[in-house]
């Protein structure tokens, strides 16, 4: 039985493993995604030229079938976690991570690659909504956002230290290493969870499958206003670091030739997301979810316009890009843990369909926007740049209508 208290705790059930170690693996099985894009951005030439892909841009398929997956799984992932309990499906997914990864390792074509990479991505939407579901399960209001933004910031080391770590391993085993590391991961992520994480959701609270009781938990999630807006608004915010991900390796080694270094660029990059995540589990609990998150979109739409106009002008040179660049990944770092926790706030009884739905929803806008981004690279950064900007504004008016017009409210009592 769940009960809130003042605190924001609503269940005390993962207590007797202790709270650091909750956070820690909750953030570790998250960190599963990341780390299965962000350590494929230095190989994407590689495997370009073992598969002689022709079409530079195609080659980022490799990293958007893996997101598309990711998005389409977290639809069905939602139904089953709340019917069956976190654990199980959790340990089911990571399985087939650990599967896929092998299928990938061991790939004699370019389509097949795909394939694997098409199921990582629907194998670590389990991950994501069940992560989000258990914090879900134990947190509501501004504590639920606070612990969503330390989970983040330590699950976003990933990405800064993951293209560095891909670089190493092309210099020691090629682009097929990359996979056994995914796998070894997998395995340890595996274990781990299987031996220590605790069931969340207890059995008096686990919903029907049937499919009008299913439909009709998707249609009271979709239909809540606070939900779909702060989801679609999340999608916007997170196109606009898809786009720059799914870019990243042509901008820095295409535009600015920065060859090897472009790991510790895009690492300098990511950063802004860690600080930021820092900065709001620490601001959260006094200024509120939407204080934060609305103020950081203007910053986002001031960072991205900036960016069009300096390619406009002809000014943006990598001095100029990558303080901008960094500005957006914190704006991305202050809204997106709040956009999450203001989405599901209302879903409470339905925490894994509406943590899927939310998954679904913002990663399938952020696909797109982020793919549509990364397929207009024309040697310049004007799509980057205009396309984030677009992203942004669009955002920003979501979150507006979602509000009423009412942006930078207080929510909640401080914690």
């Amino acid at each position: 039985m769940t009960e809130t208290n003042a605190d924001g705790w609503v269940s005390s059930t993962h207590r007797p493993m202790g709270f650091p170690e909750f956070v820690a693996i909750v953030a570790g099985i998250m960190a599963l995604n990341p780390i299965a894009m962000d350590l494929m951005l230095p190989a994407l030439p590689e495997i370009g030229h073992a598969f002689a892909v022709a079409n530079e841009n195609a080659v980022q398929n490799v990293l958007s079938v893996f997101v598309l997956g990711f998005g389409i799984g977290q639809f069905i992932m939602g139904p089953l976690t709340d019917r069956f309990g976190r654990r199980r499906v959790l340990i089911l997914g990571m399985t087939l991570y650990i599967a896929a990864s092998v299928v990938a390792a061991l790939a004699p074509s370019f389509g097949m690659l795909l394939l694997a990479r098409l199921f990582q991505g629907l194998s670590t939407s389990a991950t994501r909504v069940i992560a989000t579901s258990m914090v879900r399960d134990c947190y509501t209001g501004r504590r639920m956002a606070s612990i969503l933004s330390l989970i983040t910031m330590i699950f976003i080391a990933v990405p800064v230290i993951a293209p560095s770590f891909g670089q190493l391993i092309l210099l020691g085993t090629g682009w097929r290493g990359i996979f056994v590391v995914l796998f070894l991961y997998g395995i340890a992520a595996l274990i781990w969870s299987a031996l220590r994480l605790p069931e969340t959701l207890p059995m008096s609270e686990r919903k029907s499958l049937e499919w009008r009781e299913v439909l009709g938990n998707y249609r009271r999630t979709i239909t809540n206003r606070q939900t779909l807006g702060y989801s679609l608004a999340a999608g916007g915010v997170q196109a606009v670091l898809y786009g720059f991900v799914f870019s990243a390796e042509q901008i820095f080694t295409d535009i600015f030739d920065l060859g090897r270094l472009f790991p510790i660029a895009f690492a300098c990059v990511a950063v802004g997301i860690a600080a930021a995540s820092l900065l709001n589990s620490r601001l959260v609990g006094r200024l509120g979810m939407r204080v934060i998150s609305h103020s950081a979109l203007v910053i986002l739409l001031v960072a991205t316009c900036a960016m069009a106009l300096a390619v406009h002008f002809g000014m943006l040179s990598l001095a100029v890009f990558m303080p901008l660049a960094i500005l957006c990944t914190f704006s991305f770092g202050l809204s997106f843990a709040n956009f999450t926790a203001l989405a599901l706030e209302p879903q409470g009884h339905i925490a894994g369909t509406a943590s899927s739905m939310f998954g679904t929803m913002t990663t399938l806008v952020s696909t797109a926007i982020g793919y549509s981004i990364s397929q207009g690279f024309d040697g310049s950064l004007a799509p980057f740049a205009a396309g984030s900007a677009l992203s942004a504004a669009m955002a920003l008016a979501v979150a507006a209508i979602t509000e009423k017009g009412r942006l930078f409210r207080p929510h909640g009592k401080p914690v």
